[in-house]
């Protein structure tokens, strides 16, 4: 028998979504844990801006590919607002490699593709190819939120334990942005019908799922540098 509760708004949805995905008793990762700490080492933050490169540059294509997917609705504009977005990001790279200093000498260089870290924007290609355009939107919103944390974090601690400047760290205050924000856009372009039970709703949880899993290997392929 159907229920007769009305279905929750496309926003709570996505806000559920991203409580589900986002497990009450996962640390940070190591990098942020001690960058927050006053350990970070430079090095690592040198090799994260140089993967960041590869990572931005593949993702700006994937939405791209997403937002001509669905072209004629709302959502092919958020794909491609989400794409501008690292178009401006890929700007402020080179002033945070440049404020890490010169990298140190070892047998792989600096900006060499690690496979750990590039995982994430591999998926996040095959979505463009072969997933459903809604649920990667619902997505990619809930993932965001744990990244801008993480920025957040880099940004506040680079300033306090570092003295990086506003234009050394205008990659992290890019991305450490609430995540109320992109959800209420997100769920805009979605529409009322948006990510309702059933095949978009479950293909975002899978997306989800795996899109956090990359992006917890990024950060512990950073971890395990030299």
């Amino acid at each position: 028998m159907p229920s007769n509760q009305p279905e929750p708004p496309a926003e709570q949805r996505l806000r559920d979504l991203r409580a589900e995905l986002t497990p009450a008793a996962e640390p940070d990762p190591a990098v942020v844990t001690e960058f927050a700490a006053g350990r970070g080492r430079l090095a690592v933050l040198a090799e994260l801006a140089a993967q960041q490169r590869r990572v931005i540059v593949s993702d700006r294509r994937s939405l791209l590919l997403l937002a001509t997917r669905c072209a004629d609705g709302p959502l092919g504009a958020w794909f491609a607002g989400l794409a501008d977005g690292e178009s401006a990001a890929l700007r402020t790279l080179p002033a945070l490699a440049a404020a890490c200093g010169p990298a140190p000498a070892r047998s792989a260089p600096v900006g060499a593709p690690l496979p750990g870290c590039q995982a994430y924007p591999a998926y996040l290609a095959w979505l463009a190819l072969n997933g459903r355009p809604a649920a990667a939107a619902a997505a990619l919103a809930a993932n965001f939120a744990a990244w801008g944390g993480y920025c957040a974090t880099l940004a506040g601690a680079l300033r306090r334990f570092h003295g990086f400047d506003e234009e050394a760290c205008a990659f992290f205050d890019f991305f450490a942005q609430p995540a109320t924000a992109l959800e209420r856009a997100a769920a805009e372009a979605l529409g009322p019908a948006g990510l309702t039970a059933g095949p978009d709703l479950d293909a975002a949880r899978e997306y989800g799922r795996l899109l956090q899993a990359y992006e917890r290997l990024f950060w512990s392929t950073l971890a395990e540098l030299p």
